[in-house]
C-alpha cells in the first residue's frame, strides 16, 4: 500500500555536536533553490540537482543532513529519500526501498518504478520530494539512477569525486573545504566548552591550524582532549611527535557516528584512484607528494624525470576486490598489488593522468593554471599516508625530483620560492634522511637560492641549521659538513658579518687542514675565501698577499689552465681592487680574460663575465665614452649567448647605464634605468639587491638630467625599502640617507630661486 505523505525513506545523519552554519549551506542553498545557478528550462522555475564535493573529512554529509533536516522540519517536503550510496548496489537498494515504501510497489522493480514516478505529470497532484544520494563513489554507480529534473523535486549528491560526469545534465558542483579559521576555532570552543573545558584561544587556533582546520579531525581532537583528559598543548606535542601514528591521536570509539579515523578515512578513495588509468601510479604518486609543500607543489617537479623513474617500478594491475585493509599494504609496498605488469616507463602524460585521477578523486586538488602551486594536499592526509611508508626512498626521490627542475640560474620568482617552500617542507619530515648517505644537494640548493634572492641573513640562518644537522648526523670532519660550513661563512660576509665570516673561514681553514691537508682542493678554495673576506673587512695589503701564495700553490696543484686556478687569479685580481690598485687589477684581469679565452673560448659566461669586469677597471682611467661602446659590444654578446633575463646580463645593462651617465648623457641614463628597473622587478623581484642598486642609479641619474623632484621621490622610495629589507645600519641604507639629504638641499635650493 502507498505511504501517506509526507514520508522519509532512510535515515538521515544525527547532527554533530557543535555543528557549524557555514558558508557552504548558503551556496547549496541557492543551487537546490535556483538561487542564480538553477537550471531554467522551458516551464520556468527547474530545480538543478546539487553534488556536494571535496576531501573526505570536511564534512559533507552533515552540510547535507543540515539542507534535508531543515527543509524536511520546515514543512517544505512531500517525501524525502537518503540513500547511502557508496556502491552501484546501495543505489539500487535505496531507490527499490523508496519505490516499496512510497509507492507500495513489489520489490522487483521498485527501483525503476520509482524514478519514474519522480517524473513530473501535469495530471497528478505534484510531490514535493528530496533525493540525498550520501558519498557516492564513482559517477558510474549512479548510471540510469539519476533522479530527474522537476520544478516540483531536489536532488543532492555529496561525493569525494569531481568528475565531469558528475555536473552534467544542468547539475551543479558545490565545493566544500576545510573550515575557516574563525569557524575552526568556534568549534573547538564549543566542543569542549560543552564539557566544561576552557582553553585559551590562541592554543586553539594553534591546534586548528595542526589539523589543518579539517572538520573531522577537530572533531576527533575534541574527543580525545574530553576522554583523556588532557590539555591542548600536550595534545599539540602528541601530534607533533613524528615517531608517534596519526591513529594513536584518536579514540577507539568515535564521536558523532563516525566509522573511520582520520588516518584512514581516505583509504578508499586511494584504492579506486590506483585502479583508474593509469594503473598502479595514483598512490605512489600521492606518496610522493606527501613529502613535498601541502600549500603548493610546481607540476614539473611531479613530472620529473626523477619523480617518473621512482613511479615506474610501482604499476600494476590491481585485483578486482580488496579489504579495507588493503590501505596498510598499498601504502606500505613498492609493488600495490601483486598481480603486477612488465615494467614501463612512465611518461609525463602518464604523470599528469595520475595528478588527474587524484583530482577526480578530492585527494589533491590539481590546478595547471597556477603551475607553480599546482598540487594541494591536505597536510592529514600526508600525515597519514608518511604514517605508511619506508620514507628513506620517498623522501630522496623528492629531493632528487626538486632538484632536477631547480634552474641553474633562477630568473622566476614564484617557482624558487615554490621550490624553496618545498624544499623546507621535505626538511621538515625527513631531514634525517636527506643526510644518508651524504648531505643531499638540495639542501644547500635552498640556502644559496635564498640569499642570492636578496635574502642573506636569512640564507646565513638556513646554513646555520645545516651545518648543525649535518655536523649531528655526518660527524665534525665530513666533507659535506665542511662544504655547509663554508657556505655559512660566505652568507654571514654577505649578511655583512665581516668579523664573523673571517673567523669562520679561519676556523674551517684550521680544520681542513687538519682532515683533508694542504692541497686538498678545499682547503686551498677556504684559503681564497678567507683572503676575500679579511680583504672586505680592511686587511687589504694582507688579503692581495694572501691571494698571491694561494695563486703558486694552485698553479703547483693543478697547473695554470685549471678552474681553481683561474679562480685563485680572479681572486688576486679582486684583492688588488680592493687594495684600489687599478693598474694591478687591471693587469691581473687582462691576464685571466686571456687565459679564459685561450681555454674557455669568447662565448664562455665565465669569458664573458671577466670582460665585463676588466672593462670597468680598465675605464677607471676616465674614458666614459671608451667604457659606453665596450660595454655595448658586451651586452650584444651577452644577449646573444645568455638571453635578456641572464643575471650577467642585467648587470651589464646596469653598468652601462652608469657609464652613459658619465659620458654626459644623463637623461639616456635615467631611461635606461627605468628599462631596467622594470625587467629586474620582473626576473628578480622588488628586493633583490641588484634591483636595489638600479633604482640608486635612477635616482642620482634623474637628478643629474634635471629632475630634482623626481630624485628626491625616487630615494624617499628607496630609503623606505632599504629600511624594511636592510635595516637602518646597513651601509646602503646609509649611503641612500646621505643622498637624499643632499638632492632635499638640492631641491630647497631649486625652489628658493
Amino acid at each position: 500500500m502507498p505511504a501517506r505523505w509526507p514520508h522519509q525513506v532512510g535515515r538521515i545523519p544525527l547532527r554533530a555536536g557543535s555543528f557549524q552554519e557555514r558558508a557552504e549551506a548558503v551556496r547549496l542553498a541557492g543551487v537546490l533553490e535556483g538561487g542564480g545557478t538553477a537550471v531554467v528550462g522551458p516551464a520556468g522555475g527547474v530545480r538543478a540537482g546539487g553534488v556536494l564535493t571535496g576531501l573526505g573529512g570536511v564534512g559533507k554529509t552533515q552540510l547535507a543532513a543540515d539542507y534535508a533536516r531543515s527543509a524536511w522540519s520546515g514543512g517544505e517536503l512531500d517525501v524525502l529519500v537518503w540513500i547511502t550510496a557508496a556502491s552501484a548496489e546501495a543505489v539500487a537498494a535505496g531507490f527499490a526501498q523508496a519505490g516499496t515504501e512510497v509507492l507500495g510497489a513489489e520489490r522487483e522493480g521498485a527501483a525503476e518504478a520509482f524514478l519514474a514516478w519522480l517524473e513530473p505529470k501535469a495530471e497528478e497532484r505534484p510531490c514535493r520530494w528530496l533525493v540525498v544520494l550520501d558519498d557516492v563513489g564513482d559517477p558510474d554507480d549512479l548510471r540510469g539512477g539519476w533522479p530527474p529534473q522537476s520544478p516540483h523535486g531536489r536532488t543532492l549528491v555529496t561525493t569525494r569525486r569531481r568528475d565531469a560526469a558528475l555536473s552534467g545534465g544542468g547539475r551543479r558542483l558545490v565545493e566544500v573545504g576545510v573550515f575557516t579559521a574563525d569557524e575552526a576555532l568556534a568549534y573547538l570552543t564549543e566542543a569542549l566548552a560543552a564539557r566544561d573545558r576552557h582553553e585559551p584561544e590562541g592554543e586553539l587556533r594553534a591546534l586548528a591550524a595542526d589539523l589543518g582546520h579539517l572538520p573531522l579531525a577537530l572533531s576527533q581532537a575534541a574527543a580525545y582532549l574530553i576522554d583523556a583528559g588532557i590539555s591542548v598543548t600536550d595534545y599539540r606535542a602528541l601530534l607533533a611527535d613524528r615517531t608517534r601514528p596519526l591513529a594513536d591521536t584518536a579514540l577507539a570509539v568515535l564521536p558523532d557516528d563516525q566509522t573511520h579515523a582520520v588516518s584512514a578515512a581516505w583509504a578508499l578513495s586511494i584504492e579506486r584512484a590506483d585502479a583508474l588509468h593509469p594503473v598502479g601510479l595514483a598512490a605512489p604518486m600521492l606518496r610522493l607528494a606527501a613529502f613535498l609543500d601541502a600549500n603548493g607543489i610546481p607540476e614539473t617537479v611531479l613530472t620529473s624525470t626523477p619523480a617518473r623513474a621512482h613511479l615506474a617500478p610501482t604499476r600494476a594491475l590491481p585485483a578486482p576486490k580488496r579489504s579495507r585493509r588493503w590501505w596498510a599494504r598499498l601504502m606500505r609496498s613498492t609493488a600495490a598489488t601483486t598481480a603486477t605488469e612488465p615494467v614501463s616507463a612512465v611518461t609525463e602524460a602518464d604523470a599528469v593522468a595520475a595528478l588527474r585521477v587524484l583530482h577526480r578523486l578530492g585527494l589533491i586538488t590539481h590546478d595547471p593554471e597556477t603551475p607553480h602551486q599546482a598540487v594541494r594536499v591536505h597536510q592529514l592526509l600526508q600525515r597519514a599516508v608518511r604514517d605508511t611508508l619506508d620514507p628513506i626512498p620517498h623522501a630522496s626521490a623528492a629531493a632528487d625530483a626538486l632538484l632536477a627542475v631547480w634552474p641553474d640560474i633562477e630568473t622566476d620568482i614564484a617557482l624558487a620560492q615554490a621550490l624553496r617552500a618545498n624544499t623546507t617542507a621535505l626538511s621538515g619530515h625527513a631531514l634525517d634522511l636527506l643526510h644518508r648517505p651524504v648531505a643531499h644537494p638540495v639542501l644547500s640548493k635552498a640556502g644559496n637560492s635564498l640569499g642570492f634572492s636578496g635574502q642573506a641573513a636569512a640564507a646565513r640562518d638556513h646554513f646555520q641549521h645545516l651545518v648543525e644537522s649535518a655536523t649531528n648526523h655526518l660527524g665534525p670532519d665530513h666533507p659535506d659538513t665542511f662544504d655547509a660550513r663554508s657556505d655559512l661563512a660566505y652568507w654571514q660576509w654577505q649578511a655583512r658579518d665581516l668579523v664573523g665570516a673571517v673567523a669562520a673561514y679561519e676556523e674551517l681553514l684550521a680544520d681542513q687542514l687538519r682532515v683533508l691537508g694542504p692541497d686538498h682542493p678545499d682547503t686551498l678554495n677556504t684559503r681564497g675565501s678567507l683572503a676575500l673576506s679579511r680583504g672586505a673587512a680592511g686587511d687589504v695589503v694582507g688579503a692581495v698577499a694572501a691571494h698571491e701564495e694561494l695563486l703558486a700553490d694552485q698553479l703547483r696543484v693543478h697547473g695554470p689552465d685549471h678552474p681553481y686556478t683561474r679562480i685563485a687569479l680572479l681572486n688576486l685580481a679582486t684583492g688588488r681592487a680592493q687594495a684600489r690598485d687599478v693598474a694591478g687589477a687591471v693587469a691581473a684581469y687582462g691576464e685571466l680574460l686571456a687565459d679564459q679565452l685561450r681555454v674557455l673560448g669568447p662565448d664562455h659566461p665565465d669569458t664573458l663575465n671577466t670582460r665585463g669586469i676588466f672593462l670597468f677597471w680598465r675605464a677607471q682611467d676616465g674614458d666614459a665614452a671608451g667604457a659606453v661602446t665596450a660595454y655595448e659590444e658586451l651586452l650584444a654578446d651577452q644577449l646573444r649567448v645568455l638571453g635578456p633575463d641572464h643575471p650577467d646580463t642585467l648587470d651589464t645593462r646596469n653598468v652601462l647605464a652608469f657609464w652613459r651617465g658619465w659620458a654626459g648623457d644623463a637623461a639616456g641614463a635615467a631611461a635606461a634605468f627605468e628599462e631596467l628597473r622594470a625587467d629586474q622587478l620582473r626576473v628578480l623581484g622588488p628586493d633583490h639587491p641588484d634591483t636595489l642598486d638600479s633604482r640608486d642609479g635612477l635616482a642620482m641619474w634623474r637628478g643629474r638630467a634635471g629632475d630634482v623632484e623626481g630624485a628626491v621621490t625616487a630615494y624617499e622610495e628607496l630609503l623606505a625599502d632599504q629600511l624594511r629589507v636592510l635595516g637602518p645600519d646597513h651601509p646602503d641604507t646609509l649611503y641612500t640617507r646621505n643622498e637624499l639629504a643632499a638632492w632635499r638641499e638640492e631641491l630647497e635650493d631649486t625652489d628658493d630661486e
